[in-house]
């Protein structure tokens, strides 16, 4: 043992040199283990120890990396760390620097997506009624979604191929990517600020996008668009990836589409089936009117049919003989029941002149005329509800025909030869003659050369 140590350290120049040993040694290290003795001081940052039967290590998350887990961190959570190996010099102790975080056996995106579930959940933004109702027949939808993607081609197809009268509004967004959620709930809110000002109508906002894995859906699943959809005054429709595909704005919004295309279909029904819809209101109507007629004529036949009517005689002569026994019986009343029974004569007179013929036959007709003019009345009403339910139906047919949209500036093209509409270029070859047809005629061409769109 020396007797005179040739250099003598500090503990701070051997903590360093220790440091700078481990640094050089592992500059960066993939780590498992269990949290405990978890700590989450105001400053941000988070401590604890990543411990195994065997072992421990002291980890810190600095708050920027703790800001991005995208879990909750706790005691028991079984973790992968990745960072890098430090000393902290005031403890003298190594610790692992984190700058990431996984869960191990359950992926960071899965268990986030399943903790903002829940915690949504637990606040009421998935109740059922809370969700408004989505309008049968939508004359202007709203469209939030990147304007390149599958799903807005696969969207206005079936749109214009069910109800080309339909008006869309697209909110072009990114669907993927950091800051997509944030676009996404902008828009959201942007639609009902103008709708809420009257610059712009809408009767549903639709959010949809194609498919991909969990990380490229993960903008729907982001909290900022689920509060943009539960607090937007619109009715909202996410149509997100494929059917078998759940994101959290699937919940939260008044309804889920599986895919774009079935968005597209539940939106609108298809023109025919409103013609066959307003075919049975009609008939239904018309069969409500006849059952009404018949059941007044029914209360016609009993009031004719009644006995009053069939023998009045009959009601006339027992009062008559009535009366005859009221004088025969005051005739024979002593003086002090003349009195009483000459009352009870006048009362059998004033029934007599009530109950005479005239009298009731009068009765009787202002009960009739009463009667009829309830009748005609209810059948004026009901004339008059179906032709206004008539004259709306035709309005809306009008609206939908043809003509209407070659009035607002749209022109139909077909091919002579095939009689078949011209909806994409694909349709036509150089040379091919068309017809075109717009408000006030039509004019042929012949295609000179195809430009894709």
């Amino acid at each position: 043992m020396p007797t005179s140590p040739a250099q003598v350290l500090s503990v701070t120049d051997l903590t360093r040199r220790v440091k700078d040993l481990l640094e050089e040694k592992f500059p960066a290290v993939w780590v498992e283990g269990e949290i405990s003795n978890l700590r989450s001081p105001t400053s941000g940052h988070v401590y604890f120890t990543l411990k195994d039967p065997n072992a421990q290590l002291a980890v810190v998350v600095f708050r920027g990396i703790a800001a991005k887990v995208g879990f909750a961190i706790k005691d028991g959570l079984q973790v992968i760390a990745f960072g890098d190996v430090s000393v902290y010099e005031r403890s003298g102790q190594y610790q692992l620097v984190a700058r990431q975080l996984l869960p191990k056996g359950l992926g960071a995106l899965q268990l986030a997506f399943e903790e903002l579930k829940q915690r949504l959940a637990k606040e009421g933004l998935f109740d059922a009624a809370r969700k408004k109702p989505v309008p049968a027949l939508p004359q202007h939808i709203a469209l939030v979604t990147s304007p390149t993607g599958a799903a807005i081609r696969d969207f206005l197809n079936i749109i214009s191929r069910r109800f080309p009268n339909v008006r869309i509004i697209i909110s072009p967004v990114r669907v993927q990517g950091d800051g997509a959620g944030k676009e996404i709930a902008e828009a959201i809110d942007e639609l009902n600020i103008l709708h809420a000002s009257r610059a712009l109508t809408l009767d549903v906002i639709v959010v949809t996008r194609g498919g991909g894995s969990l990380e490229d859906l993960w903008a729907f699943n982001e909290e900022v668009v689920a509060r943009a959809l539960a607090r937007s005054a619109i009715p909202t429709i996410s149509a997100v990836g494929h059917e078998i595909d759940f994101t959290i704005s699937d919940f939260v919004a008044d309804l889920r589409a599986p895919t774009p295309s079935a968005a597209a279909e539940l939106v609108v029904k298809a023109k025919d089936e409103f013609v066959r819809q307003l075919a049975q209101y009609q008939t239904r109507l018309q069969k409500d009117l006849r059952l009404q007629l018949a059941e007044a004529r029914q209360r016609f036949s009993a009031l004719a049919s009644s006995y009053v009517f069939r023998r009045p005689t009959e009601t006339i002569r027992r009062y008559q003989q009535q009366l005859d026994d009221y004088a025969h019986r005051l005739r024979r009343a002593p003086g002090a029941t003349v009195a009483a029974h000459r009352a009870r004569w006048e009362t059998a007179s004033q029934k007599f002149r009530v109950l005479g013929p005239q009298a009731m036959l009068a009765n009787w007709r202002q009960r009739l005329a009463a009667d009829d003019r309830q009748l005609r009345s209810a059948w004026a009403q009901r004339l008059q509800t179906v032709r206004h339910r008539l004259s709306q139906a035709g309005t809306r047919l009008e609206l939908l025909s043809p003509n209407s949209t070659l009035q607002r500036g749209y022109s139909i093209t077909v091919v002579p030869a095939t009689g078949g509409v011209v909806r994409s270029v694909t349709a036509v070859q150089p040379g091919t003659t068309i017809s075109t047809k717009v408000l006030d005629g039509t004019f042929d061409s012949v295609v000179s050369s195809q430009l894709d769109a």
